[in-house]
């Protein structure tokens, strides 16, 4: 007889029954990151570097698995291709054909831009990681395009070497899908803005087809990042990252 009297007090009066308790700031980059990455990710891209006055495309391949490892390949233009970047742990690696050389990239480099791009050397390769190196906080909701978003605030942990002083992430709340994200520097001031756009399913999850990167103090720039072609979870072996097979890669 309780037990029937609890079951309708929750049907009828569900206010006064404990809310389910809100994911933490830190579950939500987690499952934003996850989205995106997989284990493993694939993919194939077009990445179109904007300006006043021109424009130029670069057709790129990259492989990654986890925060660990990643791996980029330049296919198009000419002059670029075959030049490749690897990540592996804490180190990252730069392959240019034209010198035959392998270039280890100090951390200083990862701030800098990528290929002259709008991105930095971290954004592409991913040496920081925003579910370890950044203490999480909820700092509100809002509507982006439609969309019901949790608004993260990302700030560095002491002992990090990460580029930015605090980074704003906007997550769709419904499918973990990052749509906004601001990006500040040490003393405050805002940097650039990305946006992802055309969010489609892609095998069992939703994610963007188009990025856009916006630097703050560039009138009229911009680069995008448009993707042909993601695979989650296909097996990748750890010794894919190396590199020898950096300087291989076709």
């Amino acid at each position: 007889m309780r037990a029937c009297l609890l079951f309708l007090i929750g049907c009828l009066l569900p206010g006064l029954l404990p809310a389910q308790p809100a994911l933490t700031a830190e579950t939500v980059v987690r499952k934003t990151d996850a989205n995106m990455r997989g284990n493993t990710l694939q993919a194939e891209m077009v990445i179109k570097t904007i300006r006043p006055t021109w424009t130029r495309e670069m057709g790129v391949k990259t492989w990654m698995k986890g925060n660990d490892y990643a791996m980029i390949l330049i296919t198009s233009p000419a002059k670029d291709k075959g030049v490749a970047f690897l990540k592996r742990k804490k180190e990252v690696w730069n392959w240019v054909p034209t010198l035959e050389r392998s270039i280890k990239l100090p951390p200083s480099m990862m701030s800098q831009s990528w290929m002259g791009t709008d991105f930095t050397n971290d954004d592409l390769v991913k040496e920081s990681s925003v579910v370890e190196d950044y203490v999480h906080t909820h700092a509100g909701d809002t509507i982006i395009r439609n969309v019901a978003c949790y608004i993260i605030q990302m700030i560095p942990k002491p002992d990090a070497a990460v580029v930015w002083g605090k980074l704003l992430m906007y997550v769709d709340k419904k499918n973990f899908v990052e749509m906004h994200m601001k990006f500040y520097d040490e003393d405050g001031t805002l940097v650039s803005i990305m946006n992802s756009l055309e969010i489609k399913p892609m095998g069992d999850r939703m994610v963007p087809t188009r990025v856009e990167m916006i630097p703050m103090d560039k009138k009229n720039q911009k680069t995008e990042i448009v993707y042909l072609n993601l695979v989650f979870e296909k097996p990748i072996e750890d010794n894919f990252f190396t590199l020898q097979q950096m300087r291989n890669l076709k």
